[in-house]
This record gives C-alpha cells, structure tokens and sequence, in this order.
C-alpha cells in the first residue's frame, strides 16, 4: 500500500504528464505565425520507412510567414513534399529544388474559430484527463490501511487542491494559446 505523500506526488506526476500532452497537441495547431511546430506531426514515407519530418531535414523559419525545409538527403524532397500534401495542415509546399518552401497563408477569421474549437477540446481531453487522474488517486487515498478518517480527509483535500490546480494550469495553457490564435 501506498501512502499518501507517494499518491500525491504520483497524481501530481501525472497530471504533469496530461498538461504536456496539452502542450503538445496545441503546438501543432496554426496560429499564423510560421511555426516548425506545425510540422512535428508529420510523417515521411522514406525508403520503406516511416519518420517524423524533423529526422529526414531541417526546418526553419526566415520570417513570420514562410517555413523552409531543408532534407539533409535530396532524395527526400519528394517523399517529405507528399507528407506534407497529405497531411491535414491544409498546407502548400513549394519545391525550390534543393529546399522546400511552405507560405503560410493568412488565418480567415472561420479558420481562426475552427482552430480555437480544436483547442477547447483539447483543453477539455485534459481536464478529463486530470479529473480521471483524481478519481484514482481519491480511490488510492481511501486504501491506505492505518490512518484515521481526518487523516483521510486530508488526503483527499490535498488531492483535489492538486487537481485544482493543474485545471487552473489547463485552463492557462488554453487561454494562451486561444489569444495566440485570435491574435
């Protein structure tokens, strides 16, 4: 059995955990502004095997607007140009030759609301997430075998102002990227 210092570092650990995955889903989403970010989730077909776009080339950024890709293998330009085409970005690639060049078109003010919509509900899968996390370790916190029903209490309420907590780091983590967007 565990007591409840370990349940409570374990659920703070794990709601770390669940902002993270957050983080990362929202740093896909486009904010007008050329991001290498937008690309992480791209996945290149190359000689047989598949990987993400960031282990076949370089991506950077000359200004706000325009990614440039540069493969550190020619042989790539087609393959990573296909991945991006097929990837939902909605995105142009521009193949220079040597170099693929992405314009980022400007966000309409539609786009802007859908990518907020897909924020949200991110946001929402980890509040879940969190909220999941607490009910276990609320589960956790009444198995301890050898303490009292304050001890208990206290367990639980150091719990939920855990819980509290990582929801308000959410609902940051959201409101941020929802000005981002709306710009």
């Amino acid at each position: 059995m565990a007591d409840m210092k370990s349940i409570q570092a374990d659920a703070r650990e794990r709601m770390g955990k669940a902002i993270e995955a957050l983080e990362s889903n929202l740093s896909v989403l486009r904010t007008g502004r050329a991001n290498p970010g937008i690309l992480k989730k791209v996945i290149v077909d190359y000689y047989g095997s598949t990987m993400p776009i960031d282990q076949v080339a370089s991506i950077t950024t000359p200004d706000a607007r325009t990614l440039v890709i540069t493969p550190w293998d020619r042989g790539a330009l087609g393959p990573i140009e296909k991945a991006i085409r097929d990837s939902d970005l909605g995105l142009n690639p521009n193949n220079k030759g040597d170099t693929i060049f992405i314009s980022l078109p400007m966000l309409t003010e539609e786009r802007r609301k859908d990518l907020v919509k897909n924020a949200k509900n991110y946001a929402e899968d980890a509040r879940i997430a969190v909220r999941n996390i607490r009910k276990h370790a609320l589960d956790e916190v009444k198995k301890v075998e050898g303490v009292g029903d304050d001890e208990i209490k206290r367990g639980e309420a150091e719990v939920q102002k855990i819980t509290d907590e990582f929801i308000a780091r959410v609902d940051s983590t959201f409101h941020k990227k929802e000005q981002e967007i709306l710009g």
